[in-house]
């Protein structure tokens, strides 16, 4: 399908190239590994090529390699997911060494700008379906588990660490726990910081399906295949209905949230 639209562009001129799968995956290899085949692209993050170190600068990446992909027409399904036995192995600590307080004007607005947009790229700029695949604990699950389906490894804790750590939660976890649990539940495992397993997460809908890590990307293959198959108006249709509570949410919430958050950071 992509190759009629492609003809369309060059016969009525005027159109600009969409990114390309080989320019982003070498753009952003620093933090993803990016590979698609029949259509389905996975993007796997990773620091070294082991588990993923959150920072600022993956922070920045997620937000910018999600609006590539979703861009790239040759993409018709994602999966996103981490390296090895965890989503994220830990925190970059160059990246939070200095004190929010210390940060000036233009580099705290540059990281709420980068704080909102990996979840609004996800909500807004990628109409395709997204299957996110939880492949072990780490911090920061946000974007899995508002992907349309989410599979999730056995030996997964899902939680939300802001108030433990004397953050506000703003960044979207919080308002993930809260779109899929409802507000009692998620506001709960906010104050107290209590984790859930794998097998809760499944029974209060928070994840799809639970596997052993090496069955993981395999059943996601699967299903991107199926979803795949079917028409391409339908699918991407399809996409943007069940997308709508998520799109909702994300302007309702997500950016008072986050600057809650970064407010209270910078207060210390």
């Amino acid at each position: 399908m992509s190759e009629i639209l492609d003809d369309r562009d060059r016969r009525l001129g005027g159109f600009v190239a969409r990114p390309r799968l080989d320019d982003y995956a070498t753009g952003y290899r620093e933090h993803f590994a990016i590979r698609r085949e029949a259509g389905i692209a996975e993007v796997r993050m990773h620091t070294g090529g082991g588990p993923a170190v959150f920072s600022r600068g993956l922070l920045n990446a997620w937000g910018q390699v999600l609006r590539d992909v979703g861009a790239d027409r040759d993409n018709e399904v994602l999966i996103i997911t981490g390296t090895g036995g965890q989503w994220i192995g830990g925190f970059d600590p160059r990246s939070f060494a200095e004190p929010v307080s210390d940060w000036p004007a233009d580099v705290l607005y540059e990281q709420y700008s980068d704080g909102v947009k990996p979840l609004e790229r996800l909500a807004f700029d990628v109409d395709i379906p997204v299957i996110g695949v939880l492949n072990g604990p780490g911090p920061r699950q946000e974007l899995a588990l508002m992907c349309d389906i989410t599979l999730c490894a056995d030996d997964t804790v899902i939680g939300d660490g802001n108030f433990a750590a004397g953050s506000v939660p703003g960044d979207g976890m919080h308002l993930v726990l809260r779109e899929l649990l409802g507000a009692k539940r998620a506001a709960y495992l906010a104050y107290t910081g209590e984790r859930i397993d794998a097998e809760t997460a499944l029974r209060w809908g928070l994840v799809n399906e639970v596997l052993p890590r090496d069955r993981l990307m395999a059943r996601a293959r699967e299903i991107a295949t199926a979803v795949a198959a079917t028409p391409r108006a339908a699918r991407r249709l399809t996409r943007a209905v069940v997308r709508r509570s998520w799109q909702r949410r994300i302007v309702e919430d997500l950016r008072e949230a986050y600057a809650h958050q970064l407010l209270a950071a910078a207060g210390r």
